[in-house]
């Protein structure tokens, strides 16, 4: 006991000879160091042996030991008791008097400091982990090869068309209002004024502007009606018109937003006509490539006709209509004549007539040539579409493909 006492008191002789006048933080290898120097200048010799170290827990903190020079070696407590088998280096730290003082658990301001740096650099690091996630660039969409857009281009993309199509197509006027516009100069295309019709376009691409508005890049969608024409509507689409049969379509225009938003809303304009007084089936859409194919006396599509007759008919009168008349220089002969059975509601004859030219007013000529008064016409089929039994008069309905390919299109 008094070989560690005085063991003691040399260690505490040798702080006080290197001065230690402020809290500077002293290794363990530097604590250990004074010790053995001390220890090995005193004429007293100790055999200490140290242990291996043994898995404890945490030590709880004890009190603070002074290592003041004047104190002696009564005011020691029980070092053997405090260290056991192993030898523990104590922190040297100044408590609140000034004085240097012996523990061994870290100083509780140095243990704060380690706190705060480990959760500031948690928060930085959740900081930038945050900013990165907010500031996400999004992917460039993938550069395709020229050989891919030109296959794309030749097979999936429109190709230019007609600027005057295009204008008509665009719902801007008829296809000659549009010549007309583009001759008058009120086209441009890219920036100069426009007068060939003929003139390839895209309105994907060139900006088309038509009396200063420009033409949208999308055109409409294409749209097919078939309508049952009342008597007292003519068959065309002029705003100085009245009563057109443009008139009949003007709930489908203004709804036209809701089925179908962002796109224009189109033009509609008849495939052929039917004079003011001819009731029946009339096709309407806004596609000029369709109307064409359609119309053409090369498409060779048949119409049938109902022809209702005030007075008799007889053999004679149907052998006349079947010789046909000439017309504009034309003679035109019906493919079939056949005269209706009688009906008990119906107490005029009927005659089912059936053409394929389609010359203007031909089925009235054919009636009246053979010397009879004509009451009233209703057509009732164009090609291989018949007008719908139930669809009233002043009513349309949207043709499917099916119904256009009765029709003869070949899209």
């Amino acid at each position: 006991m008094a070989a560690i006492a005085a063991a003691v008191a040399a260690a505490t002789s040798a702080f006080t000879s290197f001065h230690l006048t402020r809290a500077t933080p002293y290794t363990r290898l530097h604590i250990r160091t004074f010790i053995t120097s001390s220890l090995s200048s005193s004429s007293t010799k100790f055999n200490i042996t140290f242990a291996p170290p043994k898995p404890k827990p945490k030590p709880k903190p004890e009190p603070a030991i002074p290592i003041n020079s004047d104190s002696d070696s009564n005011s020691v407590p029980n070092l053997e008791a405090e260290i056991g088998d192993q030898l523990y280096i104590p922190w040297i730290v100044r408590d609140e008097k000034g004085n240097l003082t012996l523990q061994s658990t870290p100083p509780a301001r140095l243990l704060h400091e380690m706190a705060n740096a480990s959760t500031s650099k948690k928060k930085k690091k959740g900081k930038e982990v945050a900013s990165k996630a907010a500031t996400v660039v999004p992917t460039p969409e993938p550069k395709h090869s020229k050989a891919a857009r030109r296959f794309y281009n030749e097979n999936f993309r429109d190709p230019p068309q007609r600027l005057s199509k295009v204008l008509a197509a665009a719902g801007v006027a008829s296809r000659r209002s549009s010549e007309e516009l583009i001759f008058q100069g009120r086209v441009t295309v890219n920036g100069s004024v426009c007068k060939t019709p003929q003139t390839k376009v895209d309105p994907a691409r060139d900006v088309i502007y038509v009396n200063g508005n420009r033409l949208p890049k999308k055109l409409p969608t294409k749209v097919y009606l078939a309508l049952n024409k009342p008597k007292g509507y003519i068959c065309s689409s002029g705003e100085k018109e009245t009563k057109s049969v443009m008139s009949l379509f003007d709930d489908f225009i203004k709804s036209w937003d809701k089925r179908h938003p962002g796109q224009p809303k189109p033009r509609l304009f008849t495939v052929g006509r039917l004079d003011v007084a001819t009731t029946g089936l009339i096709i309407v859409t806004n596609d000029g490539e369709f109307t064409h194919q359609i119309s053409h006396p090369s498409s060779n599509l048949s119409k049938e006709y109902i022809a209702t007759i005030d007075g008799e008919v007889h053999k004679r009168h149907l052998i006349a209509i079947s010789e046909g008349t000439v017309i504009d220089g034309v003679h035109c002969t019906p493919d079939n004549v056949e005269l209706l059975p009688g009906q008990p509601d119906l107490s005029r004859p009927r005659l089912r007539i059936v053409v394929h030219e389609g010359r203007n007013h031909e089925v009235r000529e054919l009636v009246k040539n053979a010397g009879l008064q004509l009451r009233a016409l209703k057509r009732i089929r164009i090609g291989g579409f018949r007008l719908p039994a139930d669809l009233a008069l002043g009513k349309h309905v949207e043709l499917n493909q099916a119904n256009l390919k009765a029709l003869g299109w070949k899209s």
